[in-house]
């Protein structure tokens, strides 16, 4: 199956993951590459106010929830956030998806896709999720 890849770089992320989603649940194979890159719009001070208390909800050692602090996790996260994930075809569209930071070298020849309605942002505001996942502590190493 051919796996489709999409370049989340300068995307809003709520809406890219809709869009995803979507196509997860239609059976398409998606490959997100640059999820550092995607962006959240936003007062700067909230979003990451937001994220850190996220972050810490699950603070205990054991017990959930679990919330990640990666750029390409957080990405997964809101996708499957928008997918039937409890259910079976949830599950099995949750596992067509992959996220990676950057580009990795296998996807290299094929050319990435935009999508134009996720990538219509009308504010100054925006917060990347490189800045997000530093903020919370992250060591992907970017």
């Amino acid at each position: 199956m051919m796996v489709t890849v999409v370049d989340a770089s300068g995307h809003a992320l709520g809406r890219l993951a809709s869009i995803v989603a979507k196509r997860l649940l239609q059976g398409e194979e998606i490959a997100l590459v640059n999820a550092e890159q995607a962006v959240l719009t936003g007062r700067r001070a909230q979003i990451l106010q937001d994220y850190r208390e996220r972050r810490a909800r699950g603070a205990q050692k054991r017990k959930g929830p679990f919330y990640p602090r990666r750029p390409d996790n957080l990405v997964r996260r809101t996708v499957r956030g928008m997918l039937p994930y409890q259910q079976p075809k949830g599950r099995v569209a949750f596992k067509r998806l992959r996220v990676y930071v950057g580009m990795p070298s296998d996807l290299k020849a094929q050319t990435a896709e935009r999508l134009p309605e996720a990538s219509r942002i009308t504010t100054a505001r925006v917060v990347t999720l490189a800045e997000v996942a530093r903020n919370l502590g992250s060591e992907w190493g970017g």
